[in-house]
């Protein structure tokens, strides 16, 4: 898409804004981090940031069709969509077992999530990063688990293909000779881009898969109340690997405990190596609330955040008692 001369020279400008941000920090008032991550606002003003090695530029906020959107319901989570696509959002996230049965009233049946995407999506398709998940760990399947993804979405090929969810018990010899080398095959066929996976459950095993095989993105639970260390453990790693990040669980059961949509926003779009944030939206009021943020932090790309005192404040919240979606055995697409 060829970029406008004021796009163009809005991307200068945030460049030549990294070098004041380390003498603004020094004075306490700006969140210090050593890696500004630079990126450029189009006419939306949603700022877009280039995503690792894959060199897509993805606007800082994406958008999630797992639990929070299924909750919307038919005649809703339509508006939802074309809302979030105007409004310059291009990155959209779904996995093939996101299933709105759990909210379905009645005899009014919702679609899944992949099926949403592809009522809707299919007409921006050339301007939008689309993902999905597979969920088994068998290669002999994930052919198979993608084509019917493709189907349902009205697609040809993913732009990004996730193994979802990688837990403590994940084995990376086993993941290396199986799983990945499927996922390899399917991206020199042209039915992915790139290929990664997401993780809320296990920053050492994060670590190890980004050390040991060559990912192009992964999305990683990442949020104030530190629970889990993805920041401190995985993000490094991916960092040195200029693996794309997205951080997710970025905001839920966080927010309005002690803690506002913009402070949580800005706390992981200034982590040093994060290009978005996932949100899944239930409800038009909220997303078009996280728009407004975003488009407010796209400004500058700086945030008088004390990082510290935030992750003070909500310390107490990171337990699995708090985090629904840390309880052993939560599945996303389920009722919390």
């Amino acid at each position: 898409m060829e970029k406008r001369k004021s796009d163009i020279s809005r991307r200068k400008f945030l460049q030549s804004t990294a070098g004041a941000v380390a003498l603004v920090s020094a004075s306490g008032l700006i969140t210090s981090f050593s890696d500004l991550n630079v990126g450029y606002v189009p006419k939306t003003g949603i700022m877009r940031r280039k995503l690792g090695k894959t060199g897509l530029d993805i606007s800082i906020l994406t958008f999630g069709g797992g639990s929070q959107f299924l909750r919307n319901p038919n005649g809703e989570w339509e508006n939802i969509l074309e809302t979030a696509v105007e409004a310059g959002i291009n990155h959209f996230d779904t996995a093939s077992t996101y299933s709105a049965a759990s909210f379905n009233q009645g005899g009014n049946k919702s679609p899944d999530s992949e099926d949403r995407f592809g009522q809707i999506l299919p007409k921006y398709r050339k301007q939008i990063i689309l993902s999905t998940k597979l969920e088994s760990r068998d290669p002999d399947k994930a052919k198979s688990e993608l084509e019917a993804s493709l189907k349902r979405m009205k697609t040809d090929h993913v732009d990004i293909l996730f193994i979802h969810a990688i837990l403590p018990s994940d084995n990376t010899a086993e993941i290396e000779k199986g799983l990945y080398k499927a996922m390899v095959g399917l991206k020199s066929s042209g039915m992915t881009k790139y290929i990664g996976f997401s993780s809320m459950d296990s920053s050492e095993r994060s670590k190890e898969l980004l050390e040991k095989l060559d990912f192009d993105v992964v999305l990683l639970s990442m949020n104030a109340t530190k629970y889990g260390d993805f920041a401190s453990v995985a993000l490094p790693a991916a960092r040195k690997q200029n693996t794309g990040v997205i951080a997710m669980k970025t905001v839920r059961d966080i927010v309005g405990k002690g803690a506002t949509s913009k402070e949580l926003l800005e706390y992981a779009w200034t982590q040093e190596g994060v290009s978005a944030i996932l949100v899944g939206h239930y409800g038009l009021p909220i997303l078009q609330e996280n728009i407004q943020i975003a488009k407010e932090f796209s400004k500058t790309g700086l945030s008088t955040l004390s990082r510290e005192a935030l992750e003070l404040r909500v310390a107490s919240l990171a337990n699995p008692q708090v985090l629904s979606w840390a309880q052993p055995g939560y599945t996303d697409g389920m009722v919390c």
